[in-house]
């Protein structure tokens, strides 16, 4: 099994930063694993934020966060990372990171979740 554990959410101001933290663990991850960070504000279904392959050589960025989300990861820790800036009202929402084996294979594993509330 495979454990993801999202951490570094919170309260901010618009215009400010966050950086959210993904720790993966468990007997059969694999730092292979290609890692999706997703997002779900309420009344809205949920969307994809960007993906970050293995290597970080790939990033897919969706364009409401280009230029200012930045993913990241450390394999030796097995954590990936999301550095968010300017950050916007419309970015609240609960966070999530989740796992694949390669792309087109499914996310089958997801974390629990963090809330992120940006004000005006």
């Amino acid at each position: 099994q495979v454990q993801l554990v999202e951490s570094g959410g919170g309260l901010v101001q618009a215009g400010g930063s966050l950086r959210l933290s993904c720790e993966a663990s468990g007997r059969t991850f694999s730092n292979y694993y290609d890692m999706g960070w997703f997002r779900q504000a309420p009344g809205k279904e949920r969307e994809i934020v960007g993906v970050i392959n293995w290597s970080s050589r790939s990033r897919y960025y969706t364009d409401s966060v280009k230029g200012r989300f930045t993913m990241s990861r450390d394999n030796a820790k097995n954590t990936a990372y999301l550095q968010m800036n300017s950050l916007k009202p419309e970015d609240t929402a609960v966070y999530y990171c989740a796992a694949r084996v390669s792309e087109g294979s499914t996310w089958d594993y997801w974390g629990q979740g963090t809330q992120v509330t940006v004000s005006s």
